[in-house]
């Protein structure tokens, strides 16, 4: 069983008596939190405080031996274990509170089951399925769709399509990405965004974001009505975006990368794909609110095939469930990448099913926005692989009619 409503409805099922429920629940839920860079001081009080409550810690040798200053440390025990943890260290000195603080952090993000994300005049509340965020690239050097949509009426009439399939939101990207991409100014960045821009926001109500890491780019995007800015820098560019998207009440998706869209895939290297990519998402969001954006206008994005080999990108989408730590909407843009293709033998067009298996990955590992180019697919893919990871024998899918 691998959360709390499916204990209950166990529980339920069985015919446990509510308060025993009440009291029993907690003690069957485990978890695995890894902590960074604890002082060996707080690191021998969780020791003994979690050992005492059934629990464990895993830390350095170096700790015992008193030759360490600080430890990582691997928590283990029950959900009830830990909330009683949290409030034993609250009491202690030596930065324990601190740690009680980031472990009661960690609890409530992980098991919030809706995150409520606003974009414009909207507020989604992500819960069973994640939203659909349309890709709309009008570029001549796109990897996967260059050239397609270069025409401004072209382009809005496949936006206007892509929320007839299901979009929730539509992303619209004026300079490619894709490894090795030529850069371009400002100015023509802004002469393909505008008119599809503005034609655009007459004809729906959905949201609409743009895919730049250039602010001059950004505030003319945001003064013609775009709700959200797509920053594949992470704010590391132009750091003015950040206070911009603040002063619009605009929307941010925060993105890893390392390096460059021009060097990026040129040997990336990282000694923990995972951590270090949290570590950096961490800092930007604290740096994106310490500007003024509001925290539920932002979602975060491990940047996919961005610096990344595709062991990195496995590593990531086994363990996408830790970024829920950051408490943030969670982005994933898996579609037709070339990791796809390298693990299938597979040329761009030919990773539909490829895309899909990550995709159904996806949502049963919490990704909350996912970014794709064939919507109508995805979305069944989405609401098929939902409705299996939403199931169970006491909340049947009643609103279909099943």
């Amino acid at each position: 069983l691998e959360d709390q409503a499916s204990v209950e409805n166990v529980m339920k099922k069985i015919g446990v008596h509510p308060e025993g429920i009440t009291r029993m629940v907690h003690k069957a839920i485990h978890f695995v939190i890894y902590l960074e860079n604890i002082g060996y001081k707080a690191a021998h009080i969780l020791k003994q405080e979690i050992l005492a409550l059934g629990g464990d810690a895993a830390v350095s040798t170096g700790i015992s031996g008193f030759t360490a200053t600080e430890t990582d440390v691997l928590l283990m025990g029950t959900k009830k274990q830990i909330l009683r943890l949290i409030s034993k260290l609250k009491l202690q000195p030596f930065g324990s509170k601190k740690v009680a603080i980031e472990l009661e952090f960690i609890l409530k993000n992980n098991e919030t089951s809706a995150r409520h994300f606003f974009c414009g005049n909207r507020e989604f509340i992500i819960e069973r399925e994640p939203l659909i965020m349309g890709v709309l690239n009008i570029t001549p050097d796109s990897f996967s769709d260059g050239n397609l949509y270069m025409n401004p009426a072209d382009a809005v009439d496949r936006a206007l399509e892509m929320i007839e399939e299901g979009a929730d939101i539509i992303d619209i990207g004026a300079e490619s990405t894709r490894p090795g991409a030529y850069i371009i100014n400002e100015q023509e960045e802004l002469n393909r965004i505008l008119p599809v821009l503005k034609d655009l926001i007459k004809r729906t109500s959905v949201p609409i974001s743009v895919d730049t890491y250039k602010e001059e780019v950004a505030r003319t995007a945001l003064e013609n009505g775009a709700s959200l800015i797509n920053d594949i820098s992470g704010l590391r560019t132009c750091p003015g975006i950040a206070s911009l998207a603040a002063k619009w009440k605009a929307s941010l998706v925060i993105m890893h990368m390392q390096g460059t869209p021009q060097n990026m895939q040129d040997n990336p290297s990282y000694k923990d794909v995972n951590r270090e990519i949290l570590d950096f998402l961490r800092e930007r969001v604290l740096f994106a609110e310490s500007e003024g954006v509001e925290p539920d206008h932002i979602a975060i994005d491990p940047g996919i095939g961005f610096g990344k080999t595709v062991n990195h990108n496995l590593e990531i989408l086994k363990n996408l469930n830790q970024y829920r730590s950051l408490g943030k909407p969670l982005l994933l843009g898996p579609s037709r990448k070339s990791f796809i293709g390298k693990i299938l033998h597979r040329e761009v067009h030919e990773r539909l099913a490829g895309t899909a298996a990550v995709v159904a990955s996806s949502v049963l590992t919490g990704a909350d926005i996912l970014r794709v180019h064939d919507i109508r697919f995805m979305k069944d893919v989405i609401q098929m692989t939902g409705s299996i990871k939403n199931y169970n024998n006491h909340h049947e899918l009643t609103n279909l009619n099943l």
